[in-house]
């Protein structure tokens, strides 16, 4: 039996947060890793963590995490703007990384993140995590086995925040170049979805706008100028030929949190969630053939191989992160490539590159699919 992969988290509340919410839970339904470290930027944060999840190593900060020899994975989930820098430290020590999507503050910094991570040669991991939900994997896997006959075109309707107000410790995704608002994670995460099942767009018109621009902060009252746009709209064509339709809001009320639709000559396949995207809310999938009403379908076939420990996870934001970990794993030991690495975390952050472009400029615009000495994988 191998030896359990030693995980540093960077970026740990003992109360709340997503490494609490997913990543810690995920980390203790695997055999394969064993939570070995915790950083905060202060060494009373670090501790009240490291007491909460029961991790002895505690530091003040991430440089002193990812040189410690018990660390052989260091796991990135601070807030973006802080993304490049923590794994440019990693992969400088030779550490393997998980970085949470976004992978950096726009595509010049992912591109730099891939051309180093590629330079030292570690093992990369990128938190898109609708690429390993077993309901995605079912609508790629019933679309290949022809469920659908040919796809002619798809749908999405997405969300994010509702309200006017906003958490002090999330008041930072209101500003664009922080790279943290719907556009970059809610519908990032959906279209990367689509993208995995259909493929890439070709080209796209975009429209992007800031309808609501005063927030307020839950905490202190005091109002806040948002400069992230809380509306996209997207039309486009896929390099399959596929019609592609795309609207992602916030500030709705009592209205669809997420729904994916993919029409073809035989029938039509709809995913559902709660929350507004495929990555963090729980999927339902119904489909249709042949004129027949739309009727809910079975679960995915993986979901009945869990582990006991894993399905417990199901309904939560850790079951997908959780795949994330077994899917590297699984990697590291067979050459399989199921987990998606830092190289593949280029095509979304071209896509919203693209879209930006467009919506900038009115124009329909061609999605980059590189540039001079890229990788073949990206």
């Amino acid at each position: 039996m191998s030896t359990p992969i030693g995980v540093g988290i960077v970026g740990v509340n003992a109360e709340r947060g997503w490494a609490a919410d997913a990543h810690v839970p995920a980390l203790r339904a695997l055999p394969g890793y064993r939570l070995a470290a915790l950083s905060t930027t202060r060494q009373e944060s670090a501790e009240a963590a490291g007491r909460a999840f029961g991790v002895p190593l505690t530091f003040a900060n991430h440089v002193d995490l990812v040189a410690h020899p018990e660390v052989q994975l260091v796991v990135v989930t601070v807030k973006v703007p802080h993304h490049r820098e923590i794994v440019d430290v990693a992969l400088a020590a030779g550490k393997d990384v998980y970085c949470e999507w976004p992978l950096g503050r726009g595509l010049a910094d992912a591109r730099a993140m891939v051309d180093r991570a590629a330079d030292r040669g570690v093992r990369t991991l990128v938190g898109l995590q609708p690429r390993v939900s077993p309901t995605v994997l079912r609508v790629r896997e019933l679309i290949a086995d022809g469920y659908l006959g040919t796809v002619l075109s798809t749908t999405m309707v997405g969300s994010s925040r509702t309200g006017g107000t906003v958490d002090r410790g999330n008041a930072y995704t209101l500003e664009r170049r922080n790279a943290a608002g719907m556009l970059d994670i809610a519908a990032a995460h959906s279209l990367d979805a689509m993208a995995f099942v259909l493929g890439d767009f070709r080209d796209l018109s975009a429209v992007l706008d800031t309808r609501r621009p005063a927030i307020g902060v839950d905490e202190t009252g005091e109002i806040l100028t948002k400069t992230a746009p809380d509306q996209l709209g997207v039309v486009g064509r896929l390099a399959s030929g596929v019609t592609a339709a795309v609207h992602f809001r916030e500030g709705h009320h009592g209205g669809t949190g997420f729904l994916w639709e993919i029409n073809g000559t035989h029938g039509t396949l709809q995913l559902r969630a709660e929350g507004g995207h495929p990555g963090h809310f729980p999927l339902t999938l119904a489909g249709s053939r042949g004129g027949e009403p739309l009727a809910v379908l079975p679960p995915p076939q993986v979901a009945a191989s869990e582990t006991p420990e894993l399905a417990a996870l199901r309904g939560t934001p850790a079951r997908n992160v959780a795949r994330m970990y077994e899917a590297f794993d699984r990697d590291r030991k067979t050459g399989s490539r199921d987990a998606p690495d830092f190289a593949q975390a280029l095509a979304p952050h071209r896509l919203i590159a693209t879209i930006e472009r467009a919506a900038a400029s009115g124009e329909r615009a061609t999605v980059d699919r590189g540039w001079p000495g890229h990788h073949p994988d990206a």
